[in-house]
């Protein structure tokens, strides 16, 4: 893998990495991760596919973002696409999880010019932005201390790492501490970090997912579905309306209770994109064909 790159945005500095050749396939993880979350299935996929994996300003960004930027959920939804235009990205399979979910949703609603196809895992959607046990983020947006005081309790009182609104549940084994307190340390020491996040919180809605999930019937991209069977945060009924109300998207179910996937499902997950991509390339192919 080559080592992490700084991309100068108008909103600020976003570190990225970069693995692979081919057609370009970008990720987005969701609040309180970092990149980390994707490399266990980047590892799988980088042979064939270039393979962008930003830490995108979402509270486990070691690099603020201007004091000026714009980082609502419309913000961080042009942020993906401006990265996007200034590294010339063409043909992309947009990947998201979690929160990333819904902004991969955003951006092929909003700006779907560099979009080839999209893959959701486990995500929020419709009317799930936040889930009901994360409710309380979008009024932790307004209070940047109380953020700080839950970064520090967590940070210091391990189990409350394992509490449904934090992180537990997010995964079917434990993660791992040492993984959470990377991902807890930017919170916990750099007031920039949690001036960026709180602005995402403070626009938290579910008509930014509604409105997406509206707009995407009549997007006609290549849409995979990789979904939890058992996850009490993003429930199967989500997959279902997208699979249901979206053209030409699949689902495929993963036995798991879990959200991040990528963490314990690389290779099953790499095998379901690497078909699709292949199958979606080709499909593009004899449509220009056409």
């Amino acid at each position: 893998m080559s080592p992490l790159k700084t991309l100068q945005l108008p909103q600020g500095p976003v570190q990225y990495l970069e693995w692979g050749q081919g057609q370009p396939i970008v990720f987005v993880h969701g609040l309180m991760v970092d990149n980390q979350l994707w490399q266990p299935v980047v590892a799988e996929l980088s042979q064939g596919l270039r393979c962008i994996v930003p830490n995108w300003p979402l509270g486990a960004h070691a690099l603020p973002m201007a004091p000026t930027a714009d980082l609502s959920v419309m913000g961080m939804t042009r942020l993906i696409a401006d990265l996007m235009d200034a590294l010339d990205l063409r043909d992309v399979i947009l990947v998201g999880n979690d929160t990333g979910g819904a902004l991969a949703q955003m951006v092929c609603a909003h700006f779907p010019e560099r979009i080839a196809s999209v893959v959701l895992m486990t995500c929020d959607a419709y009317d799930v932005f936040p889930p009901p046990a994360f409710a309380f983020l979008k009024w932790l947006g307004h209070a940047p201390p109380l953020a700080w005081l839950i970064a520090q309790l967590m940070h210091h009182v391990p189990p409350l790492r394992r509490l449904p609104f934090a992180f537990g549940g997010l995964t079917d084994g434990p993660l791992d501490d040492a993984l959470i307190a990377h991902w807890l340390r930017p919170m916990r020491t750099d007031a920039g970090v949690r001036r960026d996040v709180c602005k995402f919180l403070r626009t938290l809605s579910n008509r930014h997912t509604q409105d997406a999930g509206d707009a995407l019937r009549r997007l006609n991209k290549p849409v995979l579905l990789l979904w939890s069977t058992e996850s009490r945060h993003f429930p199967r009924r989500l997959a279902e309306r997208m699979q249901r109300e979206w053209s030409n998207t699949e689902l495929f179910w993963i036995d798991s209770a879990g959200v991040f996937l990528s963490l314990e499902y690389a290779q099953q997950l790499a095998s379901h994109i690497k078909r699709f991509s292949a199958t979606a390339t080709e499909a593009q192919r004899a449509f220009t064909l056409a």
